[in-house]
């Protein structure tokens, strides 16, 4: 004998989940600003942690972004985050296929990718600069060798995954190289692909920061630390402010990437 839910109890189940939803992360933001207030409080309204509350930041952000101040700084960086992002997916995704397909090859140069992978980007600030010399160009080199291996890694384990069975029924067919790898390997691994771009976009962000305290003369690390010489130390919190939004967007961008080229797993998923 089976039951039935009275529809009253599921419209009253969907709006109380749809209020979770929204109320939530609310609270969340709401305990953050809290704990945010008591800390730059918690020596007193005259120390410099002062400086740092979310009254004087969210006044200098307003300031900033008014008159346009952070704006040109906010361009820049988006601008070289993207570069830094296209330069992994183009050399990653490509590398990725070529170390899945290629046993050999993967053989003969993994001992090199683990052990650099294993190096911070940032380790390679100093020869960046030699190499690049002053400017874009040593940043974007960071930024790629950031992107490079999540899309790398992900997209050789897509590779890997796949039913050896597929391979070889499409060769049966008559299929060449070319045919097999728009058949077979880059439908099979662009959800992986996609999954190392979004990781990529966190270590972009991470990189870019430090990356461009030195060597350039602009973008949001760059004025991070001129706010610091200035001792504007509310607009430095609301620089580190943009950041982080910034980097939620990015990453929200990427996971909406995610779900509009890979629709079906995520009806599966459903």
């Amino acid at each position: 004998m089976t039951t039935s839910v009275p529809a009253t109890a599921v419209a009253r189940t969907d709006r109380t989940l749809r209020g979770q939803k929204w109320l939530l992360p609310l609270a969340g933001i709401v305990l953050a600003l809290v704990v945010w207030q008591v800390w730059s409080l918690s020596r007193g309204s005259d120390s410099i942690l002062a400086a740092f509350s979310p009254a004087r930041t969210a006044r200098s952000l307003w300031e900033l972004l008014t008159t346009g101040a952070l704006l040109p700084h906010i361009g820049v960086s988006v601008k070289r985050v993207i570069v830094g992002l296209l330069i992994g997916l183009l050399a990653g995704a490509p590398l990725g296929i070529l170390l899945g397909t290629q046993a050999w090859l993967e053989r003969t140069v993994s001992p090199v990718l683990q052990l650099v992978r294993m190096i911070s980007p940032l380790s390679w600030m100093p020869i960046a600069i030699m190499v690049f010399g002053i400017g874009d160009a040593p940043v974007y080199f960071l930024l790629g060798v950031a992107t490079l291996f999540p899309i790398m890694l992900n997209t050789r384990s897509g590779i890997a995954l796949i039913d050896r069975k597929w391979v070889l029924a499409v060769r049966s067919l008559g299929a060449n190289r070319w045919e097999l790898l728009r058949t077979v390997y880059l439908p099979a691994v662009v959800m992986h692909t996609l999954t190392g771009f979004r990781l990529a976009v966190g270590l972009a962000w991470i990189v870019l920061v430090p990356a461009e305290m030195l060597g350039v003369s602009a973008g949001l690390g760059y004025y991070i630390l001129d706010t610091r010489d200035r001792l504007a130390y509310s607009e430095m919190m609301a620089v580190i402010l943009v950041i982080g939004v910034l980097g939620y967007c990015f990453d929200l961008l990427a996971r909406l990437l995610v779900a509009r080229l890979t629709p079906h797993l995520h009806q599966q998923a459903g």
